[in-house]
């Protein structure tokens, strides 16, 4: 625990519990998007699936750095990250991605990622609108703002993919 870190927060101003509690919820929503990103790789099916499987493994990994950057940030901040896997699924902001009867139905699976992160956006922009109303923890700031812009990064990736 960064006592330091988390001493200099709360001195600036910040509910330094409130915040953990926000950095947790995302960090459980990185975990089910690694999940359900990495087994939709896996599953789907046609002749452009592996192009797709490509991109979306490629997001999973992405999303396996965002929980480790925000599980960091947790722990630095004299929290923990849930130590119980179930416990994602009841604390997280977007516990699911809808993933398609038709895993042959790129079209579908490539939409059922764009509503992900659209979920991912709004909760990053959450985070940064209660960051930049305190104004006193930086640090935060910079990790919540770096996992947005690659959140914005992937939603606009399969949205190019499918044509929008």
């Amino acid at each position: 625990m960064g006592k330091k870190g988390r001493e200099v927060v709360e001195k600036a101003g910040v509910k330094v519990d409130e915040l953990i509690n926000m950095l947790k919820k995302a960090y459980a929503d990185e975990w089910i998007a690694y999940y359900y990103y990495t087994l939709l790789a896996k599953l789907v099916k046609g002749l452009e699936s592996p192009a797709i499987a490509s991109k979306i493994e490629e997001i999973a990994k992405e999303e396996l750095e965002h929980q480790g950057e925000l599980a960091d940030r947790i722990i630095q901040l004299g929290g923990e990250p849930p130590k119980r896997f179930e416990d994602l699924v009841k604390i997280a902001n977007c516990p699911y991605v809808t993933i398609p009867e038709n895993l042959g139905d790129l079209k579908a699976v490539v939409k059922a990622i764009i509503e992900a992160e659209g979920c991912a956006i709004q909760v990053y922009t959450n985070i940064l609108n209660w960051l930049m109303s305190i104004k006193n923890d930086p640090v935060t700031f910079h990790i919540v703002r770096h996992i947005l812009q690659e959140e914005v990064e992937h939603e606009d990736l399969f949205e190019t993919i499918l044509g929008e």
